[in-house]
């Protein structure tokens, strides 16, 4: 067995030595073996069709502070806190008005740049006054309404909510049919009271009925001798299209435990890290160290802003958290109107999963409109509670004095990197999609971890157009977008090698990267000699890309010296470099003739010319798509211009014509039809001459005196 196998690879390597092994082989690359497909292209859904941003905010507080609601029969001891104030220490009024102010305070921490409006204990006529106002204000801006109820009976199952009249003896019927008309769309409502989901019904109700009167109003106006005038001064309601928040369901009441602050609804939303820390802590009480109390919480060193910190830390692990549990969970379009649309919304919705969790363990259910999926169980909230406790069993050392003790940052994003980098290994054997992807973009503007970030995410987008999707749906375009400021070296191959597959995919984006002068940068990396030739190839990729039938592109090009970068370059070793070179001084000067002139004066298309004789048929193609172009970009024609564009026509037949790649003489044919369009005339007359010329001939050999 031992000597057939020696003799089996000796004959091997005496077949491999044969000449005809060092033979130079033909029809063997790609485009000889693969499928020829045509580009498709696919509608963009990862763009909002429309930005929103919350203009304004009411904050209505019905607490009538020292006075219980009759329907309500509260415990002993109860849950007190109003926006972590305690209202038995300060007269009422003072409490009140120091609780409207905290809420602001707090609402402010999500939109700093609203508008808001306090309406503390109001009367019907104050809500409605306040709402049409903002409205007014707001034009087709979202606007909030904020509606804590612990003062005031639970709303009613015939669409009313309630406020107070002037004197504070009653309570008043607020219509949630009125408070529609009054507000408008678009809106978002947060409902902090018992029995919030009977708000959600009634809403949803009433918007109906608002629809019916709609049509009803709709037919009676035709019916009036046509006067169709009158129909289109009406538009129709889009009440059914506002965003609700309900702290808990039609039959549910709001937990009265003296642990907790009783809008626990409005803090899920408003203060969700607080909240958050509080209920780990009182969940897990028992397997905690002994240091880690309720009371060290007020302690925690840092700012929620801040990322080195451990309370900026902690807020960051848990934005990224709630944006993976929801882009896992939520259908795309859901995803991308809740979590993308509004910042205001978005984080309201990232926190309505906190209260979703946390508002269970004390049997309410807070309810949405639109409905969202349950979200309580996600593996992903296991995650969050190991960095809480992570984060925590630190404290005892960080506030003991003679141990100086560093806060070490948490391990959550490299595990989660580490995770993502398992799925991509083991891809072929789970066609399901990466759950880390919202992580992913979340550390991209990371210094610690963006290298491996940009790595990672461009192994993804190498998947395929489906990859590249994704990514965008996930809302990956903005970070990539600002990381084209960043001055490092380092970044530079990643950042072409993915926007080269962005541009691949969706070319529309060429019009973010002028807007941003995001252009610069891929100039930058095609300019420098010191850059990989592959990399630069990227980058002339990305550059034809933006240039591509997009006038501002290419003027911004233009400006960035563009042709004379792409020029010096034409003769360099990579054939896929020069191809790609070639292309985008093709497009760089297609139909606009101020980038023809400044190639005219670069002698460009005698540079392109050496390009028609290159071994590698693409790039010969190039050159002649390059040279057609460049023929067909003269508006104007001039004695120089003719003079030109004949050199090239008469340069493109001799060299061409005869070409041996059919693709090469497709393009020629393309390349030539320009010099056929500008001097359609000189060529009638010469093929009239020719035609005049071979009847000449044919008449002379027809002629009877031509057989002697």
């Amino acid at each position: 067995m031992n000597n057939l196998l020696q003799y089996e690879l000796e004959s091997e390597e005496d077949v491999m030595a044969l000449p005809d092994w060092r033979l130079q082989r033909a029809f063997c690359e790609l485009r000889h073996k693969q499928k020829i497909e045509g580009n498709t292209t696919s509608e963009q859904s990862w763009r909002m069709k429309e930005r929103m941003k919350t203009v304004s905010v009411a904050l209505v507080m019905c607490l009538n502070i020292g006075v219980d609601p009759p329907d309500i029969l509260k415990t002993q001891p109860c849950a007190k806190l109003e926006c972590w104030i305690d209202p038995a220490t300060l007269a009422p009024p003072r409490a009140l008005e120091q609780i409207g102010a905290a809420l602001q305070k707090q609402y402010e921490r999500w939109q700093p740049r609203a508008r808001y409006k306090q309406s503390l204990d109001p009367t019907v006529e104050e809500v409605k006054r306040l709402c049409i106002s903002l409205r007014r204000n707001a034009k087709d801006e979202r606007v909030l309404f904020h509606y804590n109820g612990h003062g005031v009976p639970k709303p009613t199952v015939n669409g009313e909510i309630w406020a107070f009249n002037r004197s504070y003896t009653q309570y008043i019927p607020l219509s949630i049919y009125d408070l529609q008309q009054w507000m408008g769309a678009p809106s978002i409502y947060v409902y902090d009271c018992s029995c919030a989901g009977q708000i959600i019904e009634s809403f949803n109700e009433m918007a109906a009925q608002h629809e019916r009167e709609y049509e009803l109003t709709l037919a009676n106006a035709r019916n009036q001798n046509n006067q169709l005038y009158n129909v289109n001064q009406l538009s129709p309601p889009m009440y059914k299209h506002c965003i609700q928040l309900a702290a808990c369901a039609a039959d549910q009441i709001l937990p009265m435990n003296p642990d907790l602050p009783a809008d626990l609804f409005t803090s899920c939303l408003t203060t969700p890290i607080k909240v958050a820390l509080r209920w780990f802590i009182t969940q897990n009480s028992k397997k905690l160290l002994p240091g880690v109390t309720l009371d060290i919480l007020e302690k925690i060193p840092g700012q929620l802003t801040d990322r080195r910190t451990m309370l900026g830390e902690l807020n960051w692990i848990f934005t990224a958290i709630t944006d993976t549990i929801a882009w896992n969970v939520l259908p795309h379009d859901l995803f991308q109107r809740l979590f993308r649309q509004d910042l205001l919304v978005a984080s309201l919705f990232r926190n309505f999963l906190l209260s979703d969790r946390i508002m269970r363990s004390y049997n309410c259910t807070p309810v949405s409109s639109p409905r969202l999926p349950p979200t309580y169980h996600h593996p992903m909230w296991k995650a969050w509670d190991l960095a809480v406790d992570l984060c925590l069993s630190q404290l005892p050392d960080i506030f003991e004095e003679d141990k100086q003790v560093q806060y070490r940052h948490s391990s959550f994003f490299s595990e989660q990197l580490t995770a993502f980098q398992v799925w991509l290994t083991l891809r072929s054997r789970d066609n399901n999609i990466p759950e880390q992807l919202p992580i992913v973009l979340q550390v991209l503007l990371s210094q610690v971890h963006r290298l491996r970030a940009l790595d990672l995410l461009g192994r993804f987008l190498d998947l395929g157009p489906w990859a590249v999707h994704l990514a965008l749906s996930v809302g990956i375009f903005p970070y990539v977008l600002k990381l084209l400021q960043s001055s490092a070296r380092e970044l530079r191959p990643l950042l072409v090698f993915i926007w080269a597959k962005i541009l691949a995919v969706d070319i529309s984006c060429q019009t973010d990267l002028v807007r941003e002068s995001g252009h610069k940068y891929f100039l930058n990396v095609l300019a420098d000699p010191f850059v990989p030739s592959e990399h630069r190839t990227m980058a002339a990729f990305v550059m034809a890309c933006i240039v591509h039938n997009h006038q501002a592109g290419q003027e911004a090009a233009m400006q960035g010296s563009l042709i004379a970068i792409c020029l010096e370059q034409l003769n360099d070793p990579n054939p896929l470099l020069r191809k790609w070179l070639a292309i985008c001084l093709g497009l760089t000067w297609n139909n606009f003739e101020t980038a023809r002139w400044c190639g005219v004066r670069d002698i460009a298309h005698e540079k392109i010319i050496p390009l028609l004789s290159d071994p590698v048929p693409e790039v010969r193609t190039a050159a002649v798509y390059a040279l057609g172009t460049f023929i067909n970009s003269a508006n104007e024609r001039t004695d120089h211009a003719n003079t030109i564009d004949h050199s090239i026509g008469i340069t493109l037949i001799n060299t061409v014509a005869t070409d041996g790649s059919p693709l090469v003489r497709r393009e020629l044919i393309v390349s030539l039809q320009w010099l056929v369009f500008w001097f359609e005339n000189q060529f009638i007359a010469v093929a009239y001459q020719a035609m005049e010329e071979e009847k000449v001939k044919d008449g002379s050999r027809l002629s009877p005196f031509n057989q002697f």
